[in-house]
Parts: C-alpha cells; sequence; structure tokens
C-alpha cells in the first residue's frame, strides 16, 4: 500500500478551494493537498492511475472538512507526460495549470536540496500565493487540443526521418572512405554501383563490408520513402483541404522566399492554435527576446533568450537567409542590408534580429492581412507544382 502522510506547511488561506500538486515521474505520481490553512497532504499513486487520483480528490475534501462541490486547483511541470492529464483534469472540472519549470523560484544564497516531497510542497505553495495574487512569476504554458498537439506530427516525424536520414547518408559515406572510395550519390542504383566500385589495387569492396553497406541502404531506402510519403501527404492538404490552418499555409506560401516546410510549420507550431496578441508575444514565443545586462554604468546585451519553441526559432533563422535573397527590395531586407551589411560577424548577428522582425512581419500577414512592406507575392500553387511531394500528385487524384 502507498503512503499517506500529513505534514504542517505554513501556508496561507484561499478560502475553500482545495489546491492539488502533481510531482510526475515515469512509475510513481506525488500528489500534493492543501487549502492553505497549514496542513499538507501527501499521497503516492502509480503513474496514470486516474480512478485512483479522483478518488484521492475527494478524500482529500473530505480530510480537509470541503464540500464535494468545492473547487480544485492543481498545477505540475511541464516534462514528458505533455498535455493529456490536463485534458482529463480540465474535462472533470478542474482548473489546471502546466508550468514552465524555469519559472519556479530558486534560492540562490545556499544549495538547495531536492526530493519529490520537497518539490511538491513548493509547487503547492506556490499555487497558493499565485491564487492570492501575490505571485506573478510562475508562468503557464499555453496547451494545445488535442486536435492541435495531433496536426504537430507530420512535420515533426520528417524533422526525425530526416534526422535518421541523414545518419544513414554519413555512415554509408564513412564506411566508403576507410576503403579510400569516394561516396556515391545515394539512390535506387547504389547497390549496382557497389558491385562496381574497385579500391586503390583494383580489388572489389569486401563482401562482409559490402553486406554491412547493403543493410545500412535497406534501411536508408526505407526511410527515403516514408519521407516521400509524407511530403506527398502534405502536398495532398495543401492542395485539397479548406481548415482553417491549411489557409493559413497557403497564405505564407504567398510570399516568394517561403516554401513549403516554412510555411507548414509556422502554421501548425505557432500560428494556427496560439491566441498571440502582439508582436512581443510572438518573439517570446520563439526565444527570440533580448536579454539586456544593465547595472548601475554597465550595460550589456546577453544574447536571444531562446526559452521558446526551437523549431520556430531554427527555422526563422534558416527563412531570414532566404528572404535577403529572395525579397531583395522588401523593407526588411534594406533594412538589413543597411545596419548590418558590412562585416561576416555584423550579419550573423544582425540575422537574428531580422528573423524576429521577419516572424512578427509574417504573424501580421496571417492575422491582419498586412503584406510585409516591399515583399513579392506569387501563386501558392506554382510552389506547389515543383515541391517534391508533387511527383505523385497527379496518380494521388483519382
Amino acid at each position: 500500500m502507498t503512503a499517506t502522510r500529513q505534514v504542517q506547511f505554513t501556508m496561507i488561506s484561499t478560502s475553500s478551494v482545495l489546491l492539488l500538486a502533481f510531482e510526475l515521474s515515469a512509475s510513481k505520481w506525488l500528489l500534493g493537498f492543501g487549502t492553505g490553512l497549514g496542513k499538507c497532504r501527501r499521497v503516492e499513486i502509480d503513474a496514470g492511475d486516474m480512478p485512483r487520483l479522483a478518488r484521492e480528490i475527494a478524500l482529500a475534501k473530505t480530510k480537509f472538512k470541503l464540500p464535494p462541490s468545492a473547487p480544485v486547483k492543481s498545477l505540475y511541470e511541464a516534462g514528458r507526460d505533455g498535455f493529456w492529464i490536463h485534458r482529463w483534469l480540465i474535462a472533470r472540472g478542474i482548473e489546471n495549470q502546466v508550468i514552465d519549470s524555469a519559472s519556479i523560484e530558486v534560492d540562490r544564497r545556499q544549495r538547495r536540496a531536492k526530493t519529490d516531497r520537497l518539490d511538491v510542497e513548493k509547487l503547492l505553495l506556490l499555487l497558493a500565493r499565485q491564487q492570492l495574487g501575490e505571485l506573478t512569476a510562475l508562468k503557464a504554458v499555453h496547451c494545445p487540443t488535442a486536435e492541435d498537439e495531433d496536426r504537430r506530427q507530420l512535420h515533426r516525424d520528417l524533422e526525425v526521418l530526416k534526422q535518421e536520414q541523414s545518419e544513414h547518408t554519413v555512415r554509408i559515406g564513412s564506411l566508403l572512405v576507410t576503403l579510400g572510395l569516394k561516396p556515391p550519390k545515394l539512390n535506387r542504383e547504389f547497390p549496382l554501383l557497389l558491385a562496381k566500385l574497385r579500391q586503390v589495387n583494383g580489388a572489389p569492396v569486401p563482401p562482409g563490408m559490402r553486406e554491412r553497406l547493403l543493410r545500412e541502404f535497406a534501411r536508408w531506402e526505407l526511410v527515403h520513402q516514408q519521407i516521400a510519403k509524407l511530403e506527398r501527404q502534405r502536398a495532398i492538404r495543401i492542395r485539397d483541404e479548406e481548415t482553417p490552418d491549411i489557409l493559413q499555409v497557403r497564405q505564407l506560401l504567398e510570399l516568394r522566399g517561403i516554401g513549403l516546410q516554412g510555411a507548414w510549420l509556422f502554421t501548425q507550431e505557432l500560428f494556427a492554435w496560439r491566441n498571440l496578441k502582439n508582436r512581443r508575444q510572438v518573439g517570446a514565443v520563439a526565444g527570440l527576446t533580448g536579454t539586456p545586462h544593465a547595472s548601475g554604468d554597465s550595460s550589456r546585451e546577453q544574447g536571444i533568450s531562446k526559452a521558446g519553441n526551437r523549431r520556430v526559432r531554427t527555422l526563422a533563422v534558416e527563412l531570414a537567409w532566404l528572404w535577403t535573397r529572395f525579397q531583395p527590395e522588401s523593407k526588411l531586407t534594406l533594412w538589413f542590408a543597411e545596419k548590418f551589411g558590412h562585416g561576416k560577424r555584423q550579419r550573423k548577428i544582425g540575422i537574428v534580429a531580422l528573423a524576429r522582425k521577419l516572424l512578427i512581419a509574417l504573424w501580421r500577414w496571417v492575422t491582419h492581412g498586412e503584406v510585409p512592406e516591399g515583399a513579392t507575392l506569387v501563386n501558392w500553387q506554382d510552389k506547389l507544382r515543383i515541391s517534391r511531394g508533387a511527383a505523385k500528385l497527379q496518380g494521388a487524384t483519382s
């Protein structure tokens, strides 16, 4: 049986509200219950045991002499468990928050002891302080719906597959180099090319090495086929669907310099489901905000925060370089050339600033219909026809 303990815990009153904090792990969950009246009740349950969780919530209301209809407010740290717990709690009328662990206060004066018990008590105290309006630094993560989260799977799967394909490509090339052979371009003809390759002494590739290379190529070919299938699915959805997110993808494709990958990722990771209200939120969600350090006469910039979506941030920087190439007459490109056009180092620094400005301009384009000043528009269907997934679009029509 799991242990249930009741300890003295200094908190402040939050009226008749049951507070619940989670400390999650792969096998066990530690629950911390409280009302802010000086007691913290800790319960350990098996991970994912939701019937037991429901019973413990009801039991906690009884222990703290709260009515069965008393509201419950909870929180847990964002991590490997994702958002399914959040949705389960919300569906049962529990006001839940998923918080960024980096926003939790830490005493910098001394080394801090860390156990699950201390962590759950800390979370419970922070929740109580937040309910009373004392704490504003506790930052909640914006949780996507199940549908929004599911739409992100295609491009994230593509990302993993392309990384895996690169690994197989590098491994095949490295193995051939050990024999003094120049790696050929990988395609379906590779097994035939491999049989014709000769080492410096005229000998063919040794049988053990040849079999290993063919096994590696078989894995490469499988991943290549899966990538092609996903890219074809993406192209078909852009062509045929009329959902709000696909319409945003098409709108981004109308800008010269924005391809299928950029338009799709920006939409599904950022624009389609986040209710962004201003340019500061756009920059912050991508981790492209500055981190100034000023004290007295000392003032310096520490670089961007990087406390945001790494996929959006990486792609924004890549597209910023493409923007300067394909949109040379736009106001953003002219600003970049004037301010950072001298010196390689200055350009590398300035491209991050351009990435932030470009991301804000794209947000205004898909949200308010404001075309970036000086930008050239093209037909999105033309981009679709020349994409990698377009080769088999005709066959997928019927």
